[in-house]
């Protein structure tokens, strides 16, 4: 692996973040979404960042790592690694699953009618998705999910609940997971479904989480009814399209780089004088820690790297982007932990009179709970290193 990148790259990044510098609100950066209770002042966010994407889309950036047959850039994993990089560091509202999951899975697994009508509408940031795998009783053990999916005809008839299923309240599309053989063995009688949010029978209800955000939402299918075609893969075989799926979840850098700004962030009112006139760095254990975490960043980000190189040899890493996930989430748990260098007054929470960082640090703090929960809990990454990657037996 090659740990410099070229200068076309490096001219590319300077590129975005000129970018960046013009098109994004003033103070983006330092801000983040409101309480729930906030609608309009989050709806203005969202309405901007649909709008920010779409200006992505436009210069082929939202898809810059798709292959150029399917109508992406061509740029490769590595550059698309760089990108999402700079739009982490910069907080810039790129996050999209149709372009990092559903897409790469249709490219990978979907019938030429699934990219004829997705992948454009993908790409030109006309359509947005949601997850639907989680179930209330079926999260680390997601194979023993119970949606069911019954044949009738030339559609499918889908019941059952999904959970925390983020943004599916913006959402126009949900990639969703059925149980189609209930007699088969958990992991061989599930499929992929494509079904359109507006469909009769499906009801969103919101999940408002402790840092007072509504990103996760509960979704309810009554006798909903799904064209056939709308099947990712082979009937029953819908578990290994979702494992890809996962795969491509698990493989980002973002999570990793938004931690590094931040960390750089606390580093420097570290150096600065307190409410009490001390410094926080004058602390050896402060110096100790910020020490500890620049260093964990620094492999985090390789570990992400790394994944996109081997995604740009034609390789499919597994284990590999568990163990991103596993050690990205768990430093970013750890800078969280970094609130108690602020004092009371660094829990303040929003912008407001001597709250440190414009109040971010209550809201990293809170919403790193979850970090090692999503997209696979931390013990299941382990699983799959031990098992896929060391060879260990299941126990």
């Amino acid at each position: 692996m090659e740990f410099r990148f070229s200068a076309e790259d490096e001219a590319f990044r300077g590129e975005v973040v000129r970018f960046l510098e013009t098109e994004l609100p003033p103070r983006w950066a330092d801000t983040s979404e409101g309480p729930a209770e906030e609608g309009a002042a989050n709806d203005e966010r969202w309405a901007f960042t649909r709008t920010f994407q779409r200006s992505l889309a436009e210069r082929g950036w939202l898809t810059l790592g798709w292959p150029t047959e399917h109508g992406g850039a061509g740029a490769g994993p590595v550059r698309q690694a760089m990108f999402n990089e700079t739009m982490a560091h910069y907080r810039a509202p790129s996050y999209n699953q149709g372009v990092d999951r559903v897409g790469p899975t249709i490219i990978m697994y979907g019938s030429a009618e699934h990219k004829e009508f997705f992948l454009p509408a993908i790409r030109n940031a006309e359509i947005t998705w949601c997850q639907g795998f989680s179930e209330p009783g079926s999260g680390s053990d997601l194979a023993s999910l119970q949606t069911r999916a019954v044949r009738d005809g030339d559609d499918y008839i889908i019941n059952g609940q999904k959970i925390w299923t983020s943004g599916a309240q913006h959402a126009d599309w949900i990639f969703c997971l059925a149980r189609t053989d209930p007699d088969a063995p958990k992991h061989r009688g599930i499929s992929f479904f494509l079904i359109d949010m507006r469909t009769p029978g499906i009801t969103v209800r919101p999940l408002v989480n402790m840092a007072d955000r509504h990103h996760f939402n509960e979704v309810f299918f009554e006798d909903v009814r799904v064209p056939a075609s709308n099947m990712v893969g082979e009937e029953n075989r819908g578990w290994y399209v979702a494992t890809t799926t996962l795969d491509f979840e698990r493989s980002g850098i973002s999570r990793v780089v938004s931690g590094v700004r931040l960390l750089g962030e606390l580093t420097e009112l570290a150096s600065q004088p307190g409410p009490d006139g001390r410094r926080p760095d004058e602390d050896i254990r402060v110096r100790h820690r910020i020490a500890d975490l620049q260093i964990g960043f620094t492999v985090g980000r390789w570990l992400a790297y790394r994944v996109a190189w081997m995604q740009s040899q034609g390789l499919v890493p597994n284990q590999e982007a568990s163990m991103s996930k596993l050690f990205g989430t768990a430093v970013n748990q750890q800078l969280a932990g970094m609130i108690n260098m602020l004092g009371l007054h660094g829990q303040l929470a929003g912008d407001v009179e001597r709250a440190p960082l414009n109040g971010r640090m209550p809201d990293e703090y809170l919403n790193a709970v979850p970090l090692t929960i999503a997209a696979g809990t931390s013990e299941i990454q382990r699983n799959i290193i031990a098992t896929r990657g060391l060879g260990l037996p299941r126990g």
